[in-house]
């Protein structure tokens, strides 16, 4: 594709992901066009982006004059909607989770290879300004070998869903496909992929259709990363924590960037988008040569949905790696559904993988 044109869009669903996690990053970016909204009944996208044309009928994203299709329709829309698109020779895009079951997402990933084009999942968890901060402590060797990491997600929800789709729930459709496929992928990203896993999950609330509840413990030969999130946590307790050998981290507080996007702030020309408040920064303990501790609060990486973008443009025009390769998005969900197994039969569930 010619460096100079931008790629052109079909922006499938404008519900908050698709108004609040894509559109924006794509407006704020020149190399991409808007230029037509899927929409179901409504025209919202009009009022913020009246340069791109509203159509009801999501064939109308299929057409010769858009080169890139982003799905954000309710979950069991992916699937369909994913395989049209490749089958149409389109670039692809889908939120997450990109299926239901492993099995279909790696039919997608099959799909794509056959029609030679590019197929990726909107994981911008990947791109938390904590997640990126915990990451290059890691790499830094800052905490030593890393043996116990835990990330939470907690929140307090009363009440029903606002979204329909969401209340009446469905296959693929509760809190571990929402923010679990999140924390696995981040887990994944940052240490490879587990050895076996034990999920416990459940159903607390008794307006969710599904599991709102989940602990998984993933296992790895010198680590144990436990991952949690819930909706009846009125206090919050660290969203990060890892130990090392040599030190911990421990961060309060999620990422900056959805809450900011709610307020119906947008990150166009502003380097600083997600800049994180010194008061929100996590700390570091290290332990020194004379064995006492050092303290110290660092600065949070500053998180950049828009970086999921920038990949993608790069991987359209100059083939480059993918930030998010849809066979790790289906291998998340192979985790996924041996937590689910496990849930059941109160066991730890081993797992293998294909040698690379």
């Amino acid at each position: 594709m010619d460096a100079c044109t931008p790629i052109r869009v079909g922006l499938a669903g404008f519900g908050m992901s698709g108004r609040l996690f894509h559109a924006p990053f794509l407006h704020a970016d020149p190399r991409f066009s808007l230029r037509r909204v899927y929409e179901r009944a409504s025209e919202l996208a009009k009022e913020e982006y009246p340069e791109a044309e509203v159509v009801h009928s999501f064939e109308a994203l299929l057409t010769e004059d858009i080169d890139l299709v982003i799905i954000t329709t309710p979950n069991a829309l992916h699937v369909p909607m994913a395989e049209a698109a490749l089958r149409a020779g389109k670039h692809v895009v889908v939120e997450k989770p990109i299926a239901a079951s492993r099995e279909e997402a790696e039919a997608l990933c099959r799909l794509s290879r056959e029609q030679g084009v590019i197929l990726t999942v909107y994981q911008n968890r990947r791109l938390d300004g904590g997640f990126l901060t915990a990451r290059r402590l890691i790499e830094e060797g800052r905490l030593g070998e890393v043996v116990d990491y835990e990330c939470r997600f907690d929140r307090f929800v009363s009440g029903y869903r606002t979204k329909q789709w969401k209340r009446e729930g469905g296959r693929g459709v509760d809190l571990l496909y929402d923010i679990g496929v999140h924390l696995i992928d981040q887990a994944v990203t940052l240490f490879g992929l587990p050895e076996a896993v034990c999920g416990d999950l459940r159903r607390q609330r008794p307006e969710s259709p599904g599991v709102d509840r989940f602990t998984l413990t993933l296992y790895y030969p010198e680590l144990r990363a436990v991952l949690s999130a819930g909706e009846l946590s009125a206090i919050e307790g660290p969203h990060l924590t890892v130990h090392g050998r040599r030190g911990s981290y421990v961060k309060y507080g999620r990422d900056v960037q959805e809450a900011r996007l709610v307020q119906g702030l947008r990150p166009a020309g502003d380097s600083r988008w997600g800049q994180e408040e010194p008061e929100r920064h996590g700390t570091l303990r290290t332990l020194q040569e004379d064995g006492t501790f050092a303290e110290t609060r660092v600065p949070t990486e500053i998180g950049n949905y828009g970086a999921f973008y920038d990949n993608l443009c790069q991987a359209i025009r100059e083939d480059a790696p993918l930030l998010v390769r849809p066979e790790e998005a289906a291998a998340v969900l192979r985790i996924l559904e041996a937590a689910q197994e496990s849930s059941q039969e109160r066991r730890q569930i081993p797992l293998t993988w294909p040698r690379a």
